[in-house]
């Protein structure tokens, strides 16, 4: 068997490990599975939460370790257990709710497991099922559910463009993140994914030159210039692409495939 040249492989989830329809590529499992084999301990680092992307670890086969809400919380999928969380101060969040009910701008509120919302749209509707969410439904004169990790602002890509710059101007505690084209996630400061893989890192015992990243977008970029070899999508901006040490395929062609065969497996068997 194959052994795995990288300790931890970190990998996001949407435009990485699924590809365009939102589907895991067979070439995709085999290769992640290879590598979890190989000794690799295999994170998917997300910003989805743990209810939409425990599931994607189990069809590969894998139980274990996923960082989820774009690293405000890391979860165990074995027990459906939280290790650590980061929750936002209801007084900084109120502000961004203010906003997206006055602006009639979709929102969510998160916690490490759960998904609130005061109202819905076709377009947003059509968004969780896609995404297999079903939301808490609220009313805005409700107390804010405790321990909230991420707010999340949905629309168009013009829409989100707008609300972006908007926000860009405020003084604010919290940390803004375009999670993808059509998502403003608001968390705290410290918050991302790069941080939580290194406070995972740091657990294990595992040094960053031990762990690979492999993402697509903005969310993931902490993380790609942490792990001692960080690969962008050959579909992602070229911001992502810039802040990476390599390049892989697109999630079409399935590029984490393609990464982990390059990087993890065929360099271990070669002794690269």
């Amino acid at each position: 068997m194959t052994g795995s040249k990288f300790d931890l492989i970190a990998i996001d989830v949407d435009g990485t490990l699924l590809d365009e329809r939102h589907r895991l590529r067979p070439g995709v499992i085999e290769a992640v599975r290879k590598a979890a084999e190989g000794g690799a301990e295999i994170v998917l680092a997300t910003g989805r939460g743990p209810t939409n992307s425990i599931p994607l670890l189990e069809e590969i086969g894998l139980t274990g370790t996923l960082i989820t809400h774009n690293g405000a919380a890391t979860v165990e999928s074995a027990g459906r257990r939280v290790l650590h969380s980061f929750s936002i101060s209801p007084e900084a969040i109120v502000r961004y709710i203010d906003y997206c009910r006055a602006n009639d701008v979709h929102f969510d509120l998160n916690t490490a497991f759960d998904m609130y919302n005061e109202s819905s749209t076709p377009e947003a509707d059509e968004m969780y099922a896609h995404f297999r969410i079903e939301p808490i439904r609220r009313r805005p004169d409700d107390p804010l559910p405790p321990d909230l990790v991420k707010f999340t602002a949905f629309g168009s890509k013009e829409l989100m463009d707008f609300v972006q710059r908007e926000w860009e101007a405020w003084d604010s505690p919290l940390r803004r993140i375009r999670s993808g084209d059509w998502f403003i996630d608001v968390q705290q400061a410290d918050v991302s994914k790069g941080s939580a893989l290194k406070q995972l890192a740091a657990l294990r015992g595992i040094d960053r030159s031990r762990i690979m990243a492999i993402g697509n977008y903005y969310n993931d970029i902490d993380m790609l210039r942490f792990a001692g070899l960080g690969i962008a999508m050959g579909n992602s901006p070229d911001e992502v692409k810039a802040a990476a040490d390599a390049v892989t395929l697109s999630n079409d062609e399935e590029g984490v495939a393609h990464a982990i065969l390059r990087y993890a497996l065929e360099a271990a068997s070669s002794g690269a």
